[in-house]
């Protein structure tokens, strides 16, 4: 039966059997007892639909996805499906997931008939808990990143969170860095502690997915879990993290993926992951924490992946140039801001104004020399998108929200943007400039 048939039927049900309990309880001697109490037909009849409508909410007050008894065994969507004959997709051709945390978004690529590998959906992730970065420990609620192999071993079909799959962390790379950690899953009911976790319904398409994949013969998807897309707008956003050096080598195997377009292979030695790599020695393996073998990676592959890394970091130096440069600048502003509040609130007499109109010029007046470094479109730094709601678990510093100082508040009325003045400086030091006003024209 098909999904939308299947829901309703459950509807007609509902009604049908709200109808039956309406009926039985009128010959019921209570029943009996309202129909000769005098109501009229019509608020007999008012009486008679609030019940049924009461029936019917309390059966809805279910889980929000029912997909019955045999949910495991349930066919892909229709929307699925209509995309996967669009894409000249098998319904039983391997699969892959990748999974970014800052953007809340888990894509599943499928493989079409040319043997390539095409994005066929992306869903937004309803919970994730920790922070960007891999997990270290078992209980720090932090949700793993890196390569997962999933077999058929790690599929749940009577998870207590409708459907899961679990990850397989820690793999033989985070075992050599000594990571602990147990039950790290994708999995539905929107609630984590460290899993991925999807709606009933988005979950009920993935694990269809993998299974089908399974029955075409394939032996384990790759699950690529990074900390955002692997851009260097985003590599130079983060530029400052202690992750920076785990997170270049997690890029490298998102750029052979992103070049070949199909899973890269996936090796682990030395404590560090390496892609598509071949021994060159017949039979000698990979070993996650011993000294790496004689290996080499296909000459078109390896030429195409240093090609696209050295556009990329051409474009990172360029972008934390210039948000080095913007971070420098503001701090420039907020400390010249700081001096003229307290020049002016400790009511100096000499304050001459025409320093004080170059102290509040506006601090992203960017210098020549900055300008030439810092071409780089605007748009090249998006804003981090991260899903409202969603489980990550961060500090925000509150906002002071105290009055202030005299000195504060005399600053605000005269300069009505910038940050508030700073109250510890005892003294009031020389104001000093870079900025020469232009000349007036005669």
């Amino acid at each position: 039966m098909r999904q939308g048939s299947s829901f309703a039927f459950v509807g007609f049900r509902l009604v049908w059997d709200s109808i039956m309990v309406f009926r039985r309880l009128m010959n019921t001697p209570a029943g009996l007892l309202l129909g000769n109490s005098g109501l009229s037909g019509r608020k007999a009849a008012r009486l008679g639909a609030a019940l049924m409508l009461a029936g019917v909410l309390a059966a809805c007050q279910a889980d929000e996805f029912t997909a019955g008894p045999n949910k495991a065994q349930q066919p892909v969507s229709a929307s699925i499906k209509r995309k996967m004959n669009d894409l000249n997709m098998s319904s039983t051709s391997p699969i892959m997931i990748r999974i970014f945390k800052e953007e809340s978004a888990l894509e599943v690529w499928k493989q079409t008939r040319t043997g390539k590998y095409q994005l066929l959906d992306e869903f937004e992730i309803c919970k994730w808990s920790g922070k960007l970065g891999p997990k270290f420990k078992e209980g720090d609620r932090q949700a793993p990143e890196g390569f997962y192999e999933i077999t058929p071993a790690l599929m749940n079909p009577n998870s207590s969170y409708h459907l899961a799959f679990n990850l397989g962390y820690p793999n033989s790379y985070d075992r050599s860095h000594g990571r602990t950690g147990s039950h790290l899953m994708v999995h539905g009911a929107c609630s984590s502690r460290g899993c991925y976790a999807m709606t009933d319904e988005q979950v009920q398409d993935i694990y269809a997915l993998a299974r089908d994949s399974f029955k075409g013969g394939q032996r384990s998807f790759q699950v690529q879990a990074f900390p955002f897309r692997m851009t260097p707008e985003n590599m130079a956003r983060h530029r400052d993290s202690e992750h920076m050096e785990f997170w270049k080598m997690l890029k490298t195997g998102y750029d052979h993926f992103e070049i070949t377009q199909t899973p890269p292979q996936i090796s682990v030695c030395e404590k560090k992951y390496v892609f598509d790599a071949t021994t060159l020695v017949e039979g000698v393996p990979f070993r996650a924490s011993a000294k790496c073998p004689d290996y080499q990676v296909s000459p078109s592959i390896a030429t195409a992946v240093a090609s696209k890394q050295r556009r990329d970091n051409e474009k990172y130096q360029q972008l934390a140039a210039r948000f080095d440069a913007r971070d420098e600048r503001q701090k420039r502003w907020e400390e010249r801001s700081n001096r003229l509040a307290e020049a002016l609130g400790g009511g100096e007499d000499d304050t001459n104004p025409a320093v004080a109109t170059a102290e509040t010029a506006a601090p992203d007046v960017q210098p020549a020399a900055e300008t030439a470094t810092a071409a780089v479109p605007a748009e090249a730094a998006p804003a981090a998108q991260r899903r409202p709601g969603s489980a990550v678990e961060t500090a925000f510093a509150p906002q002071d929200q105290s009055g202030g100082s005299s000195v504060g508040s005399f600053f605000k009325r005269w300069v009505p943007f910038g940050p508030k003045a700073s109250e510890e400086g005892a003294g009031v030091g020389p104001i000093e400039t870079e900025v020469v006003p232009d000349t007036k024209p005669n």
